[in-house]
C-alpha cells in the first residue's frame, strides 16, 4: 500500500482515468493521499505565445483547477483524501517534477496502446515516464 499517489489526468480523455483512477483507489493505503494532477501543456516557443492571449496559460491552469476540483468530488469517494493540483509544461517532465516535489510513492497512469502512430513517432508519455522516474509506476491500460 501507499501512502502518496500522483494520479495525472487529462479531463478531456476519459481513458486518462477510467481505469486509473480505481487503481490508485486500490493501491492506496488506509492514510494515504491520492494527488489528482492536471496539465496545461507547454505549447512551444515565443513565436506561438505571440498569437495568444497575455493571460493564457494563468486562465488555462484556474479553469483546470475548477475542473479537476468538480471531478474529484464527482469520480472519488469522500473517505478518500484528495489534494488537486495543476502545473504546466511539457506532460512526461512536469509529472516527474510534481512527484518529486510531492515527495509520492507511486504515479498511476493509463497508457494509449503501442501501436498507435504516435506513439511510433514521438513515444508516449507513460513510457517517458517510466524510463525517468525514481519510483514505482504502475501503468494502466
Amino acid at each position: 500500500m501507499f501512502d502518496n499517489i500522483l494520479l495525472p489526468v487529462d479531463l478531456a480523455h476519459e481513458a486518462s482515468w477510467k481505469q486509473a483512477l480505481p487503481a490508485a483507489l486500490r493501491c492506496a493505503s488506509d492514510t494515504g493521499k491520492i494527488h489528482v494532477l492536471g496539465i496545461v501543456h507547454d505549447l512551444g516557443g515565443a513565436m506561438v505565445a505571440n498569437f495568444l492571449p497575455a493571460n493564457f496559460v494563468q486562465t488555462a491552469m484556474e479553469k483546470m483547477k475548477t475542473e479537476l476540483l468538480a471531478f474529484t468530488a464527482e469520480q472519488l469517494p469522500e473517505a478518500a483524501e484528495t489534494e488537486v493540483h495543476v502545473a504546466h509544461g511539457h506532460v512526461a517532465e512536469t509529472i516527474l517534477r510534481i512527484a518529486g516535489d510531492l515527495k509520492a510513492d507511486l504515479i498511476v497512469m493509463a497508457s494509449h496502446p503501442p501501436s498507435e502512430l504516435q506513439t511510433l513517432l514521438i513515444g508516449s508519455q507513460a513510457d517517458k515516464v517510466v524510463r525517468h522516474s525514481t519510483i514505482p509506476v504502475l501503468v494502466v491500460r
